[in-house]
């Protein structure tokens, strides 16, 4: 289960300058959410989602008062790993949570999502603050 609260931040050293911070993780993890579909392990069974999803997770800031502290977000992104989740979901939970964590002025997660099936998924969510 995604945990928000792991998130941290720190002052930005330069508020009133807009930059962008740009991260990426190769490593993300997350469960399938519908059980077993891609294989029939025993192991599977005993887990909330079925086979593992993997992607490569962007994140484009420009921040206002706050940066967020990178070993909180990785430990935050860990907390996908076990969890049944769809690949949408995913992207939306990232950006709503990182909003909420450090309310930057501009915010893109790219989730990029390996080959599933044949099929490659790419999503992008975005926020602009108003």
């Amino acid at each position: 289960m995604p945990q928000p609260e792991l998130l941290e931040t720190f002052p930005n050293p330069y508020p009133d300058r807009d930059y962008e911070i740009f991260m990426t993780t190769p490593e993300f993890t997350s469960l399938c959410p519908l059980g077993g579909v891609e294989s029939d392990a025993a192991e599977l069974a005993l887990l909330k989602g079925g086979a593992p999803d993997f992607a490569t997770i962007n994140i484009t800031y420009v921040p206002a008062a706050a940066c967020l502290e990178l070993k909180s977000l990785k430990l935050y992104l860990w907390s996908f790993r076990n969890d049944g989740i769809f690949y949408e979901r995913v992207v939306n939970r990232i950006l709503d949570d990182l909003v909420a964590a450090a309310q930057p002025r501009r915010l893109k997660v790219v989730g990029d999502f390996n080959v599933r099936g044949g099929l490659k998924s790419i999503i992008t969510a975005e926020h602009v603050a108003r």
